[in-house]
């Protein structure tokens, strides 16, 4: 994150980096688990698991970012981009590439769509960090939120969170924005609300990624599934369900009381819905917790 704060023009090459170096040695364990645990699985299906893995595992990155806690959208942010980096590290490994070769940091770049090709992707990563930093300017310079601003909406646009395509028409792309608006209203106030849309929106961005891994690596995408239904998906659903109630919930006690605050009800209110949502969203970071410490 310190990196990454003080170039944000050089995010990509910094997250490659760092992935290639931290997760290429724990994608070829996955791999050769992978094959040990299923030795009669053909290389179809072993692309399957590892994508089908690999979007459960973004989007979970995905949901955690529900929440009041909005300083923490950049950490998982990162984190959801290393998962599908670890993701396309595991589908090179399938096919008989060293993810521990710098070699695999230009074809994750290439991937994500920062560079056409590896050539020119090599070229950036070689390139001074400093002298990126002097050009795209420094987070110091430019001040911190204005940094910190412009890391959010490259790693979104990396994840594919917020780009509808140039080709998209111009209605729907006004449509996403507004939703995207309206689900962060709502979320201030019902926090775990962004979990069923994240997750959708990791999922869909995650999946689109890994097919063109598994066509760069592979020469075609990994079959789907059948399954109609994510269990993951239908627990953000419901999650963000019961955050919206507390918040209601919270209302319907106010308004039911009749309590007021300086001859107003709307003090009231305003506590109870920001009070709720903190509370909603740090009973569901320390429930997940909990459990990753289980």
């Amino acid at each position: 994150m310190r990196d990454v704060m003080a170039a944000p023009g050089r995010l990509p090459e910094s997250l490659a980096v760092f992935a290639q170096r931290r997760f290429g040695p724990k994608a070829d364990r996955a791999v050769r688990r992978l094959r040990a645990s299923r030795p009669d699985a053909d290389a179809d299906e072993l692309r399957t698991r590892v994508v089908a893995h690999g979007v459960r595992r973004a989007s979970a990155e995905g949901a955690f970012v529900g929440g009041p806690f909005i300083l923490l959208v950049p950490f998982a942010f990162c984190a959801a981009l290393l998962s599908q980096a670890q993701s396309m590290l595991e589908l090179a490994a399938l096919e008989g590439k060293d993810p521990t070769d710098p070699e695999r940091t230009a074809e994750l770049l290439v991937l994500q769509g920062v560079y056409e090709d590896t050539d020119t992707a090599r070229v950036a990563l070689a390139e001074p960090a400093a002298q990126s930093a002097e050009e795209g300017g420094t987070g110091k310079r430019r001040g911190r939120f204005a940094a910190l601003w412009e890391l959010i909406m490259r790693m979104a646009r990396l994840l594919g969170l917020i780009t509808p395509t140039t080709e998209t028409r111009l209605l729907t792309r006004i449509g996403l924005w507004a939703l995207v608006g309206a689900v962060f209203l709502v979320g201030l106030v019902a926090p775990l609300v962004w979990l069923p849309y994240l997750a959708f929106s990791y999922r869909r961005s995650t999946l689109a990624l890994l097919d063109r891994a598994a066509v760069f690596y592979a020469g075609a995408p990994a079959p789907r599934r059948g399954n109609r239904f994510d269990p993951a998906m239908i627990g953000a659903t419901v999650r963000a369900a019961f955050s919206l109630l507390v918040s209601l919930a919270g209302v319907a006690v106010v308004v039911g009381a009749d309590l007021h605050i300086a001859g107003g009800r709307w003090p009231v209110l305003g506590i109870v819905l920001v009070s709720s949502s903190f509370l909603v969203g740090g009973w569901w970071v320390w429930r997940r917790h909990r459990r990753r410490n289980d």
